[in-house]
């Protein structure tokens, strides 16, 4: 089988893959479920390529995405609720749908994109409209991603403060509790009150923690940031002045775990340091 740029020979490759007596034992045993993971991972790629800048990557991660779309079609069709095409019909269907400012009649043309109208025209599909503010956001999403909606939801009904200011005050209200529980974690006691004590000492420390992080992506909320795409910049950061430390020791005839803390720290400083100026000087 030859490839080809037509999207029915990646169907026709799916399907022999997926071929109960020839096709590849791995994909055989695949349901919705196992794949489901992969498909969440091949969003990521295709975020980090954009990330990168690195658009020949970016065309072998769409590939990859596609075939995921492919793949979960196939096991559908084989269950008999429908094949790609229909996936296809059904997205051309939605996006004439909620873009009459652009496939509409002339005057939905003419009156051009309305505010609101996406959130409004989603909420009509789905029929009933929810019965609670923050029904319908998906239990699924990044837990950051899932914060973000979740306040952007209740912002919508005036839940919500009109500022920076008091989102820091409730940062640092949080750390002071997260500093609580883990003092009240760590107390000294009775040997026997401790173990006791200890699964609910360590899940108050996890709710503070989860509590802290909350506040912080509301703060990303307001300052109109994505937390997820922010972190992801903060590991690379991280990955990268990591692999310098390792670097730098490696001229040395060293490693990571045969150094001090203070070795490897002021080489962390240093690949700050580089990056500011390069920095400064554009590079």
């Amino acid at each position: 089988m030859k490839p080809s740029k037509d999207i029915t020979r990646l169907i026709e490759i799916m399907a022999a893959l997926r071929d109960p007596v020839t096709g590849c034992p791995w994909d055989q045993e695949q349901t919705f479920e196992t794949i489901a993971p992969y498909t969440i991972e091949e969003g990521y790629e295709v975020a980090d390529a954009i990330a990168r800048a690195d658009l020949n990557d970016l065309k072998d991660e769409l590939g990859d995405l596609l075939f995921q779309v492919v793949y979960h079609s196939r096991m559908a069709e084989e269950q008999g609720a429908f094949a790609f095409g229909d996936v296809v019909q059904a997205s051309t269907e939605k996006m004439i749908r909620r873009h009459p400012h652009v496939f509409g009649t002339e005057a939905e043309r003419a009156a051009g994109a309305q505010s609101g109208f996406w959130e409004q025209m989603k909420a009509k599909e789905k029929g009933a409209a929810p019965k609670r503010t923050l029904d319908n956001v998906p239990l699924g999403l990044p837990a950051l991603t899932r914060a973000i909606k979740l306040q952007n939801k209740a912002a919508r009904v005036g839940f919500d403060w009109p500022s920076l200011e008091p989102v820091f005050a409730k940062v640092h209200e949080e750390i002071a509790e997260l500093e609580a529980a883990m003092a009240a974690a760590s107390s000294d006691g009775a040997a026997d009150q401790r173990r006791d004590d200890c699964k609910t000492a360590d899940a108050h420390v996890e709710e503070e923690f989860g509590d802290l992080m909350f506040v912080m992506a509301n703060v990303a909320r307001h300052l109109k940031i994505d937390p997820e795409t922010a972190l992801r910049a903060a590991n690379e950061k991280f990955t990268r002045r990591f692999r310098f430390i390792e670097d730098e020791l490696a001229k040395r005839g060293s490693a990571p775990a045969d150094s001090t803390l203070a070795e490897m720290d002021e080489l962390w400083n240093a690949a700050k340091a580089a990056e500011k100026a390069a920095s400064a000087k554009g590079e």
